[in-house]
């Protein structure tokens, strides 16, 4: 499934609009990268968008897991 396992972040939907104004279904999906992070000391494997593996970082909470 296309979702962050931490921010909730997931598809949008929406349509494609050509010049002739005719509407087709789009699915817009999520940047989702696998990344290890240690919470409460033990290793966990979670899916997260590339805007919570930034957030994670400025904040200093994403350590790389070795």
């Amino acid at each position: 499934m296309q979702k962050c396992d931490l921010t909730g972040k997931g598809k949008q939907y929406g349509s494609n609009v050509s010049f002739s104004q005719r509407h087709t279904k789009k699915v817009w999906k999520p940047n989702l990268q696998s990344k290890t992070i240690m919470v409460d000391g033990k290793k966990v494997k979670m899916k997260l968008s590339t805007q919570a593996i930034r957030t994670l970082k400025k904040k200093s909470l994403l350590t790389p897991v070795k």
